[in-house]
């Protein structure tokens, strides 16, 4: 299997792990109640994690012609959780339409500099999975204090497509 590939699945699972946990929100309202010590709820992170993977990944690598509001993704408060979503949505259209089937040249430099720096291909992009999943545990740590619930998914084995049971 190309490493492109296993990317793109652990890529599809964290996204699809992201979808659950705004969904999993009692309310509109929720995605976005701050809370002491944090600076960015679920709904901001959501945004931010949307961003970042359609720029680098969507537009960067598979030319889709998203163009990034960084400042939004921090500033932006009030979209509902279907917004949400269909951000989320999007991100995975763009995420699959720029990887799937495609071989990446692993040591090769990253299209366009990343923060004023070349960086190899397969280094940044496991660099985003691991920034995704970061701020995926974020989510959810915002998401059972606000709602006082339990886990919603995250990160689940299972989901990877090669995994399959020995017994």
């Amino acid at each position: 299997m190309p490493w492109t590939t296993a990317l793109l699945h652990v890529l599809t699972r964290e996204l699809r792990a992201l979808r659950r946990q705004v969904e999993a929100y009692p309310d509109d309202e929720s995605p976005w109640r701050m809370l002491p010590g944090i600076s960015n709820p679920g709904g901001t992170l959501a945004l931010h994690l949307s961003g970042n993977l359609r720029h680098f990944v969507g537009a960067l690598l598979g030319g889709s012609g998203y163009v990034r509001d960084r400042d939004a993704e921090f500033s932006t408060r009030s979209l509902t959780r279907r917004e949400l979503t269909e951000r989320i949505d999007a991100t995975l259209a763009e995420v699959t339409a720029a990887l799937d089937g495609r071989e990446l040249e692993p040591d090769a430099d990253f299209p366009g500099p990343v923060m004023g720096m070349a960086v190899r291909t397969d280094e940044f992009l496991l660099h985003l999975a691991a920034h995704l999943a970061y701020h995926l545990g974020q989510v959810d740590y915002h998401r059972r204090i606000v709602t006082g619930g339990g886990p919603a998914g995250a990160l689940s084995l299972a989901e990877l497509p090669s995994v399959r049971s020995l017994g």
